[in-house]
């Protein structure tokens, strides 16, 4: 217990470390003191707070919620299925919400309002039709005909969505910027759209974690303890469909923070899911950030999206992860 509130504090630790570097580097780096006034007692005649409290302090927080959405939606993911290596896509969820944030850039409905009750759309979807078809049979909702009604579906998703963008090209044009990645172009209102929804959905994992550990211990264990197999699965899915949609509008489809962040997270804390959440939500923001940052300043004047240098770092932590640690069995 005591080891397990150590790390999570720790992983908080990294995380206002993570938050400070988002506010202070930049294009334009800006002294910590400025970043502590722009947010405790906030100047509008001075243009370094403006900078801060206009520009990096929404994209800051879309950092956070987006990293530990993912990361949570991940390790939700993982233990749905007992698999250390799945993550929101496995259920064909990111899929579907890039497919419908597509099709609406195609209808000509762009910008960050229309994206995010899109990807919910196309998310929710997704998970219907996923549980619909593990649903079906004997082994109804069973985790191994979840993931491949799952990975079925993210390779149908996936090609209709290559196909829309073969024929054309202004469309493809916008989806190469946004698939990047990116925390940029948020205003103060899209984070407040966001907030009570990454909230909500993350008091809900907590909240049913404990439900979900013991139907990981088996379907019988489970329902010997008064718990329905059916009804932790389908809330299960409806959290880490917002969590991943909720990402996905955000700041577009970044791999690799809800594959690794909770494989690591695990190896630190056990399989304790309340502990896995929590220093997976922690360290899922941070991460994010921290590769946010380095994108900033790698290749300046420009800037390199979030996804890139997420899929680059996160993977060869994963990679490091996969070499040096055993693989945190399910």
């Amino acid at each position: 217990m005591r080891k397990r509130a150590l790390i999570a504090t720790v992983a908080l630790v990294v995380l206002v470390v993570a938050v400070g570097l988002s506010l202070a580097i930049g294009a334009r780096s800006i002294d910590p003191g400025t970043v502590w006034h722009a947010i405790f007692s906030f100047d509008p005649s001075d243009p370094e707070q403006l900078i801060v409290r206009d520009l990096r302090v929404s994209r800051t927080v879309i950092g956070v919620l987006a990293g530990a959405a993912l990361a949570i939606a991940g390790a939700l993911m993982q233990s749905l299925t007992r698999n250390p290596f799945a993550d929101p896509g496995l259920l064909g969820i990111n899929a579907g919400a890039s497919l419908a944030v597509v099709i609406s850039l195609t209808l000509g409905i762009g910008g960050f309002a229309a994206q995010v009750p899109m990807a919910f759309i196309g998310a929710g979807i997704a998970a219907v039709i996923v549980y619909a078809i593990g649903a079906r049979g004997a082994a109804a909702g069973a985790p191994v005909r979840l993931a491949l009604a799952g990975v079925a579906l993210a390779t149908l998703v996936t090609s209709i969505t290559y196909a829309v963008l073969l024929v054309d090209d202004a469309t493809l044009e916008q989806y190469r910027l946004w698939v990047a990645g990116s925390l940029t172009g948020r205003s103060a209102d899209d984070v407040t759209a966001l907030v009570p929804i990454v909230l909500v959905a993350i008091a809900a994992a907590l909240l049913v974690s404990r439900q979900l550990e013991a139907v990981a211990l088996g379907e019988d264990t489970a329902r010997a303890l008064g718990i329905s197999v059916g009804a932790t699965r389908v809330i299960v899915i409806v959290v880490v469909t917002l969590l991943a949609a909720s990402a996905t509008a955000a700041a577009g489809p970044i791999i690799f923070v809800g594959l690794a962040v909770p494989h690591l997270a695990r190896a630190l804390v056990g399989a304790s899911l309340p502990w896995l959440l929590i220093v997976s939500g922690l360290g899922g923001a941070a991460l994010v950030l921290v590769c946010d940052v380095i994108g900033r300043v790698i290749a300046p004047p420009s800037e390199i999206g979030v996804g890139i240098t997420t899929a680059f770092i996160g993977g060869l932590i994963f990679a490091l992860m996969a070499r040096r640690m055993k693989v945190v069995e399910l």
